[in-house]
Order: structure tokens, then C-alpha cells, then sequence
């Protein structure tokens, strides 16, 4: 499973040394429920294999490693992640780890862009303020088609 290893790494759970706190944007369902959640050194909600927020877990974390720029509707990836090009590989088989979180994601920023866009506007903006993004390419989404099924 790919994201077996975000257990182990707890990279984006993490804020390093000499770097400024990262406040976890909320939307505002989350905001009514939990106040705030900001990493000043190690997650509070971060336990020995993983998140411990269940389905809690505040949008902007499920996003991860994923930002979404609601103004283009395009997709960005934080190059600090070492899943990055696991990720980018497994967007092209529909039945991946990646294309399903994806999918999911998607479903959400579409709830989201109608009840909530402000946080989406806010949440991108906080991501490339703290993290280093490179944007998904149409290639990255295209599957691969089985040769013996192709009609080319």
C-alpha cells in the first residue's frame, strides 16, 4: 500500500528545526470542531503509526501530498514528499493507492467549491507559502491502456 509508508516517514507531521509553525487550515465545519491544529515541532494528534484523528482528520492532511489551486483547478505535489514519484507513477493506473485518494480528494473539492471556497483559496495559499509544489501534469493523469484491449 502506498501509504503504509507515511506511517513510518511522519515527514508532514513534522516541522524542522529553524522553521516557522504550520497552522493546518480548517475548513469551517473542522474550525467548529477542533479550533486549530498547528504543528510547532511534531503533531499533537501524531501517535507511533500514524495520525491518530481517525475520520477527524482535517481536509487539508487528507490532501497531503497533494495542494489544489482552486483559481486554475489544477493540481500541485510537495517535491519534499518521498512518495512523490510512487504517487506520480501510480496516477497512471485507475486501480492504484494514488488514483483512489485522488478520487476522493476530488469528490471533496467539489463538496468544498460550493459550501466552502474560501478554504480552499486559503488552504493553497498556505501551501505554497510552506512547501515546495510542483503542479501535476495532464500526463501524470492519463491511464495506461492494456495493449490487447486497445482498439488503436
Amino acid at each position: 500500500m502506498l501509504f503504509d509508508h507515511c506511517a513510518q516517514c511522519q515527514r508532514c507531521c513534522n516541522v524542522e528545526a529553524g522553521y516557522p509553525p504550520l497552522e493546518i487550515t480548517l475548513t469551517a465545519t473542522e474550525q467548529k470542531k477542533l479550533g486549530s491544529v498547528c504543528i510547532e515541532n511534531e503533531c499533537e494528534h501524531l501517535g507511533p503509526s500514524g495520525c491518530t484523528m481517525g475520520k477527524s482528520k482535517p481536509f487539508g492532511c487528507n490532501l497531503y501530498p497533494l495542494s489544489y489551486n482552486p483559481n486554475n483547478k489544477s493540481f500541485y505535489f510537495d517535491t519534499d514528499c518521498p512518495l512523490m514519484d510512487d504517487y506520480l507513477l501510480g496516477l497512471s493506473n485507475i486501480k492504484s493507492d494514488a488514483s483512489a485518494h485522488l478520487h476522493k480528494v476530488k469528490q471533496d473539492i467539489a463538496r468544498l467549491e460550493k459550501t466552502d471556497p474560501a478554504f480552499l483559496q486559503l488552504n493553497h495559499q498556505v501551501d505554497v507559502e510552506y512547501f515546495d509544489l510542483k503542479r501535476i501534469t495532464a500526463a501524470h493523469f492519463r491511464p495506461k491502456q492494456n495493449k490487447k484491449n486497445s482498439n488503436i
